[in-house]
């Protein structure tokens, strides 16, 4: 035991001082906080010069109408409009091609930000066509189509002698405030947003912490090998204990970074005064984070063991990265319904199971039976997979060139 702790205490003391974990430390939390924010930022971020937007009207009715509800609904900041719309007349018969051709030509030089071709039976046509260098840009596509519904719906009003002020007084649309009901019948105003990144974020903690920690163990074994250390400290201690001390050491760096960003979270709720977990379900989400991480660091030591080059060490990372991809994929289907079969189904396969389960309480938080059936079960893969990855260890991390088969570590794993 004694041994252990040594071990683990120098992997931890080592880890813990180098340049890289420092970094990531304060790195790894800025970036996920850039990703959330910047994004957001940029989104709501007001357009500073105003837009040309040409405009093909075969109707011959929607030019300024449509003009003056774009400049009464959207302007920059200055006061100025946010669209300009320039019309190209059709020709003779409704022709539009040198009209086009004309538009065609001024988008593709930029002087447009690009133009609409509105059909003369518009009302009763529901396509618009839209044509620009950029269609990616939402801001803008949004507006024009919300501009053209509302008057096109407002003339369709007109026809049928209704008034479409009154209209859209009776069609007001409604808000809908969000209240969480907890378990006990509690009450706590919750919205999707909050609730889907709440567990988006500590399931990403999981993954970023697994990945960072787990390839910290892989190139530790592959540097120790590569450079003969791990003779030197076979011959004074057991492979059990330099395993045990490994993942204790690099499980207490996992911890340390765990914590940190956890304190850097409650200080960001704080300040901005976003609602927290109740405090069991932070500790049912902190016993599942520790579980999916012994098991995967156990996994790590059984595939690390074997290797001998930078080249294996990495594509073993790469396949449970592919692994971890999957609960970030769901995401959306876990936040939409945490009960469905499928989802419930993935919350006990134990390489899911952590990440799952950890999506799922701040959503809803599951019965008791599956929580309890969930944590024994990984308890066990963990313990499991512990074993496994002792025999793995004990037997291949002296080895050196051609790396076991597939074959030879089942059978390794079955003897003895």
């Amino acid at each position: 035991m004694k041994k252990t702790v040594a071990v683990a205490r120098w992997e931890y003391t080592e880890k813990i001082k180098s340049k890289a974990f420092l970094i990531s430390l304060f790195l790894t939390p800025a970036i996920m906080i850039a990703a959330s924010v910047i994004p957001a930022l940029l989104a709501s971020r007001a357009d500073t010069e105003s837009k040309t937007i040409g405009i093909i009207d075969l109707s011959g009715q929607v030019v300024q109408p449509l003009a003056r509800l774009l400049e009464q609904r959207y302007r920059l900041p200055n006061g100025q409009p946010n669209y300009l719309l320039r019309s190209f007349p059709p020709g003779t018969g409704g022709d539009v091609t040198a009209a086009k051709h004309l538009a065609d030509s001024l988008t593709v030089a930029e002087s447009l930000e690009g133009y609409l071709i509105i059909r003369k039976d518009y009302l009763r046509d529901t396509v618009v066509n839209y044509r620009s260098k950029n269609v990616g840009n939402i801001r803008v596509t949004e507006s024009l189509r919300s501009a053209l519904r509302e008057l096109i719906v407002s003339e369709k009003l007109k026809e049928q002698g209704l008034d479409p002020v009154r209209v859209g007084d009776l069609t007001r649309p409604l808000e809908l405030k969000t209240i969480k009901l907890t378990k006990s019948g509690q009450e706590e105003e919750s919205g999707f947003g909050q609730v889907f990144f709440t567990a988006y974020i500590f399931m990403m903690m999981m993954f970023i912490l697994i990945m960072t920690s787990g390839q910290m163990l892989v190139r530790s074994m592959l540097e120790e090998k590569s450079n003969r250390v791990v003779e030197v400290l076979m011959s004074s201690c057991s492979a059990g204990d330099l395993m045990a001390g490994k993942i204790i050491g690099l499980s207490g760096l996992g911890i340390t970074q765990l914590l940190f960003w956890v304190v850097i979270g409650i200080v960001v709720t704080v300040k901005f005064s976003i609602p927290m977990l109740p405090v069991p379900a932070m500790v049912l989400i902190l016993c599942y984070l520790i579980l999916g991480y012994l098991l995967y660091a156990a996994i790590f030591v059984a595939l690390g063991s074997p290797v001998s080059t930078e080249q294996e060490a990495q594509q073993i990372t790469s396949y449970l990265v592919m692994i971890l991809i999957i609960p970030i994929v769901l995401a959306f289907s876990v936040a939409e319904n945490p009960n469905s079969t499928l989802i419930k189904v993935m919350s006990y396969i134990p390489l899911l199971s952590p990440s799952f389960m950890i999506m799922r309480i701040p959503n809803q938080m599951p019965p008791v039976s599956e929580i309890i059936a969930t944590l024994v079960l990984g308890a066990g893969s963990v313990v499991v997979m512990m074993w496994i990855a002792g025999k793995i260890f004990r037997t291949t991390i002296l080895s050196y060139g051609k790396r076991p088969s597939l074959g030879e570590l089942v059978a390794l794993i079955r003897s003895s």
